[in-house]
């Protein structure tokens, strides 16, 4: 969509992909650049699993940032698509803001990254997150590794939790965007539809909740989401898991852990529509639904074959 009232030469727009290892913070940066939850935040690794994107504005400029799946060593289906994915969002911006845990440095992950990036035919930016935890001196030292790894355009020192760094990070992105009519109305925050990011956040507050490697084998699809008088919303979600062991889990003893989940993420969803939420989950279970390609077409995430 182009936007009015602005002729194409004066404005900027341009996609930047956001790519680390898992817990690198590229979520929880992403929604402090869009200054608003577009994406899920969690300390498991590996909850982000297709391509995120949120929009923000600076100045003139329309920046689109995509947050993909963390990187890894993929050993199940679902592993690969989610770094298929996050390659394929690397390779298709204009820009690849390349994040790296300060604290863990550059451990095996991170040089697998770095090794791989030479591929990526973009322009590239360092973000060291997670500074306030690292020593300055240390920072330096990590800097010019990585540099020595990696052909960057700029390198930038930030917390993203904090926010501390991050306005210097989104001025100097603004000046690298092509010149262009913006791609969205300035007022949004993300191409997800909202159903989808309701059904983002309960999955979520399963993380929250569920400490185990049970939230890896589920997902939450919102099946109904209908507006009551008086502006209220109604929205029925169902999470899937593959075994009834798993269901058992989700609800908790008496159902306290279905209501606690329930409870968190209908707190969240009213804060994004703003408006009062009735929210209602069922837990089912659909066995196999990791090998289930339409499962990953509905996430976003193409199928490997393999």
């Amino acid at each position: 969509m182009q936007q009015t009232g602005k002729a194409a030469g004066e404005t900027r727009c341009g996609f930047i992909a956001l790519i680390g290892a898992p817990n690198a913070g590229k979520s929880t940066l992403l929604n402090t650049l869009v200054g608003s939850k577009v994406t899920i935040v969690s300390h498991k690794v590996q909850t982000t699993r297709a391509l995120i994107r949120g929009i923000a504005l600076e100045g003139r400029a329309q920046l689109i940032f995509v947050d993909t799946p963390g990187i890894f060593a993929p050993k199940r289906r679902l592993d690969r698509a989610m770094v298929i994915t996050a390659w394929s969002g690397a390779h298709e911006a204009d820009l690849v803001g390349v994040l790296i845990d300060a604290r863990k440095g550059l451990d095996e992950e991170a040089e697998a990254l770095l090794h791989r990036l030479a591929e990526v035919r973009r322009p590239k930016v360092l973000i060291l997150n997670k500074i306030d935890l690292v020593a300055k001196e240390s920072l330096l030292t990590l800097a010019n590794a990585a540099n020595g790894k990696g052909a960057f355009e700029a390198t930038f020192m930030l917390s993203a939790l904090s926010g501390d760094g991050v306005n210097d990070l989104k001025a100097w992105l603004a000046t690298r965007m092509p010149e262009g009519p913006w791609l969205y109305p300035p007022e949004q925050m993300s191409d997800a539809p909202v159903r989808q990011l309701a059904a983002e956040i309960t999955r979520e507050k399963l993380f929250e909740r569920l400490h185990q490697e049970l939230p890896y084998h589920s997902t939450v699809e919102t099946e109904q989401w209908k507006e009551l008088r008086g502006g209220a919303i109604r929205i029925e979600q169902t999470i899937y898991v593959e075994r009834e062991s798993q269901r058992k889990i989700v609800l908790g003893k008496g159902g306290q852990s279905i209501k606690a989940i329930g409870e968190a993420a209908r707190k969240d969803i009213a804060a994004i529509v703003e408006t009062p939420v009735h929210l209602f989950l069922f837990v089912k279970v659909r066995e196999g639904w990791g090998e289930d390609p339409e499962r990953y077409r509905g996430m976003g995430l193409e199928f490997p074959k393999e």
